[in-house]
């Protein structure tokens, strides 16, 4: 486990805008946003800061759960799935339960090339982390955002078999 992902370690790591950007799209919903988003690039219209896995969850998401607490991913992304449609992000954990359940049970997967410094809440940009990303993406609209993102360079696109129409 990595210093940014070790527990009693801040959870607080914000996607940068680069990533938005490839996307090329909003959201309706950040769930797992911070409270003082000053340095927060998500595009979306709404933001839950707590209690977001008791919280319900609408319209087409954007989900950077917190890394630190391993055992919570699974939660976080039982979660996601089940609402079944946004971008979530997660470190590269390929053989990790969470991440097996997760890539079985979305549409597409895009690793992301290189590593993302992601931004701490002061604003300054973090160290390059031990692990690469994954996005993850349910839905159509979800899976368009990452194909679009291929096309910009951000990563290889995998698509899940049942994608046909795309």
């Amino acid at each position: 486990m990595k210093i940014h992902e070790a527990k009693g370690q801040s959870n607080e790591w914000y996607t940068p805008k680069y990533i938005f950007d490839a996307l090329g799209l909003g959201f309706d919903l950040d769930v797992a946003a911070p409270k003082d988003r000053t340095f927060c690039h998500v595009p979306a219209r709404e933001f839950i800061t707590e209690n977001s896995l008791t919280e319900k969850w609408s319209g087409f998401i954007w989900m950077n759960a917190p890394f630190g607490n391993q055992s919570d991913k699974f939660l976080w992304l039982k979660k996601y799935v089940e609402h079944g449609n946004g971008i979530a992000l997660t470190p590269d954990r390929t053989s990790a339960p969470w991440w097996q359940f997760t890539s079985k049970n979305t549409d597409a997967v895009l690793f992301v090339d290189g590593k993302i410094k992601f931004i701490k809440p002061d604003g300054k940009l973090g160290e390059q982390p031990g692990n690469g990303t994954t996005l993850f993406a349910k839905g159509e609209m979800a899976v368009k955002a990452l194909i679009n993102a291929e096309r910009s360079g951000l990563g290889k696109l995998y698509l899940n078999a049942a994608i046909t129409s795309l």
